[in-house]
């Protein structure tokens, strides 16, 4: 009787340990949304859509990993480089990006899968 009763315990601190990380994950997600729609991305970008179809974020998430697309964001010019990428204008670096936008935006363009 007590180890079911343990059980139950760390099955309920699992459980609410994992719903606040998905809260947390869903308000990144929400954030790197809204940087995405600040930094006027859909110029040159499109998500399901909306936005600069020559530039269709739909799938990245399934295409490059999170370290891939930061780099993307930080050194755009190098990585155009590396994938033979030639469209133009050349994306433009976000270094001035906070930290926390930069991850937040990360994490939002991870989400963009098919």
């Amino acid at each position: 009787m007590n180890r079911s009763r343990v059980w139950m315990t760390l099955v309920a601190v699992a459980l609410v340990a994992s719903g606040a990380a998905f809260a947390q994950d869903a308000a990144k997600v929400a954030k790197g949304k809204a940087v995405f729609a600040d930094r006027k991305c859909k110029t040159c970008h499109s998500v399901a859509g909306v936005g600069n179809p020559k530039g269709s974020l739909d799938g990245v998430g399934d295409k490059i990993t999170a370290d891939e697309t930061k780099q993307w964001l930080n050194n755009p010019k190098e990585m155009a480089e590396k994938a033979g990428a030639t469209r133009k204008p050349p994306m433009k670096p976000v270094a001035s990006l906070p930290a926390a936008d930069l991850d937040a935006l990360v994490t939002y363009l991870q989400t963009l899968k098919k």
